[in-house]
């Protein structure tokens, strides 16, 4: 005989893991990845596998002492290793990775209560404490395939630096940049992978890639360099759409995306910096409750109390 079981909703337990998200997330990103490799070298895997096993050893041993369930089974600390190699240069020491590792794993996730419960994204945050700890070896790109020559290294100027780069390399990634960050055409086809297995919401990246094009087109600049240079596929498809720290709602989404667009364009064009996408997002995250509290759905028929 079966016993009637009474519990709260939901009923439905036909739910996506987040495992199962976060290899999504994965599979995802493995073309921008191979790209990387081919365009940078095989010290490009390496400097991946050096944040992903960094972060997950992080995770395990931070979960064991705070004496809660551990959560490397989740892949989140796979998914954050990865995306934190894709914006470092593939020359950086492997020791300061580490260091990016714990301050993405430690102090920007475990410490505010673990995955789901971080205010911005860990990855970003990391890179940006990295970029400003150690600006010469963040700053360091090297051009493309190198190694093909036999030296060490030949170091060169961004796409967003040069400004000389052809369409071509930009959408193929032939240029110097992040090892993750500089083909647009593997970004795109992981991003729209995640749109089709309805993974996100395209809501913030044409909210984020439309701002920039628009604001760039109205500067006088360029709208296709500036969407296929620098790192903006890479944060639109990949960090602008981060559960935990952006919004719920469609139009929080669409708010975030255009916030994103805005800064990255407020700081290309007038500050000291030539990219923006990394402060962009990590300021929006901040902004995230207050963009969810003034785009949430009213109950229909219900009224709010006034306070006194």
């Amino acid at each position: 005989m079966k016993k009637l079981i009474v519990s709260p909703s939901p009923h439905d337990e036909n739910y996506i893991k987040t495992s199962t998200i976060m290899l999504n997330v994965i599979i995802a990103l493995l073309p921008a990845l191979a790209v990387g490799c081919y365009i940078f070298g095989m010290r490009a895997l390496l400097l991946t596998a050096v944040c992903v096993t960094s972060c997950v050893v992080f995770e395990f041993c931070c979960r064991k002492l705070m004496k809660r369930d551990n959560t490397i089974g989740d892949l989140s600390a796979v998914v954050t290793g990865v995306i934190l190699a894709m914006n470092l240069p593939v020359t950086l020491p492997f020791w300061m990775a580490v260091v990016g590792s714990f301050v993405a794993i430690v102090i920007v996730k475990q410490l505010f209560g673990g995955i789901g419960q971080n205010f911005a994204n860990p990855a970003i945050t990391a890179r940006i404490v990295l970029m400003l700890s150690f600006p010469t070896a963040m700053t360091n790109w090297v051009v493309p395939f190198f190694y093909k020559d036999g030296i060490d290294a030949v170091t060169g100027p961004t796409p967003l630096v040069s400004g000389d780069a052809s369409y071509m390399d930009l959408f193929l990634g032939k240029v110097g940049g992040c090892l993750g960050e500089t083909c647009a055409l593997a970004l795109l086809i992981g991003g729209l992978y995640l749109a089709a297995r309805r993974i996100i919401s395209l809501a913030a990246p044409v909210g984020f890639i439309g701002a920039l094009a628009l604001l760039s087109f109205i500067a006088g600049d360029d709208p296709l360099y500036a969407i296929l240079s620098g790192g903006v596929f890479l944060g639109a498809f990949f960090m602008a759409t981060d559960y935990a720290t952006t919004p719920i709602t469609t139009k929080g989404k669409i708010v975030f995306g255009l916030g994103c667009g805005i800064i990255t364009f407020i700081i290309r064009h007038f500050g000291s910096y030539p990219e923006g996408v990394s402060f962009s997002i990590l300021l929006m995250n901040v902004l995230t409750p207050y963009i969810e509290q003034v785009t949430r759905t009213k109950i229909f028929g219900a009224k709010e109390d006034k306070q006194q």
